[in-house]
């Protein structure tokens, strides 16, 4: 892939990414794997973790489909170096590679399911990937995202406004570097201009009351380690004011009886 096609080549390549993909699994999984029966899959079918990271959730799913066959694929070889020392006990199941989102090299038709979770903000030109989406997934095949979109992230406000921060610093952070932090809301008619059927969009909530508070302070702490120079420097702010956003939206995650809530869209449909 190439340089302007990855534009946080090193922050998704940082150890605090991998921290964050541990976490948000643990957040959202629980909820996330009950809208996997809508497929109704089963058997020796194959399935793409496209933008795999470290193998979290290609895991989980190839627990949750014992006979598939799935292929994990990401761009940072890091990431999937990690992957593969952590999925030994699935042999050949599940075969990791390095790979561009935006030019896979499966043939066409080649999956059941294409499962894309938190990549969709972290790239330019998204629709591009997902025509690639539905160039190798089967007609009548599933595909799966997860589409952060990051004014869909509410914080109790004290001192500092955790909504400004999200729509003034995050946001534009995002499209200086030509993605989309809004891509949960947008994702949807990009899926019916395509021609998909079925179309579902789930919101999963991870909140003070559903998700154990260090778990959900854990996301925002991750975030905070790969992020604050990156948002300084793109909205001109100081690094340490940045960095206090952040912490005070952790302390307030922390603290009941506080409420703090993210909604993660799921975007689902099914291939012509």
């Amino acid at each position: 892939m190439k340089t302007e096609r990855n534009p946080q080549a090193e922050q998704m390549g940082d150890a605090s990414m991998a921290r964050t993909l541990s976490w948000q699994a643990q957040a959202i999984w629980p909820q996330e794997r009950p809208l996997f029966a809508r497929y109704a899959l089963s058997g020796t079918v194959r399935i793409l973790d496209l933008g795999c990271g470290t193998g979290e959730i290609t895991r989980r799913l190839a627990r949750h489909y014992p006979q598939a066959s799935i292929v994990g694929i990401d761009i940072l070889e890091g990431n999937l170096a990690i992957a593969r020392d952590a999925s030994t006990e699935f042999g050949g199941r599940i075969h990791y590679a390095t790979g561009d989102a935006f030019a896979l090299s499966a043939p066409d038709a080649d999956f059941d399911l294409v499962v894309c979770r938190h990549l969709s903000q972290a790239v330019p030109n998204f629709p591009l990937v997902l025509d690639e989406i539905g160039r190798v997934l089967k007609s009548g095949g599933w595909v799966h995202l997860l589409s952060e979109d990051y004014a869909m992230l509410r914080m109790p406000r004290g001192v500092r406004d955790p909504d400004k921060f999200w729509v003034d610093t995050a946001l534009p952070y995002l499209e200086s570097i030509d993605c989309d932090g809004r891509i949960g809301r947008h994702t949807p008619p990009l899926l019916e201009q395509r021609g998909y059927r079925e179309l579902a969009v789930d919101y999963l909530i991870v909140d003070t009351l559903r998700v154990p508070r260090e778990v959900f302070a854990g996301i925002l702490r991750s975030w905070r380690d790969g992020y604050v120079d990156p948002l300084a420097q793109a909205s001109g702010r100081a690094a340490a004011d940045v960095r206090a956003d952040f912490d005070a939206m952790i302390a307030a995650i922390e603290t009941p009886p506080q409420y703090a809530v993210w909604h993660v869209p799921v975007v689902s449909a099914r291939r012509r």
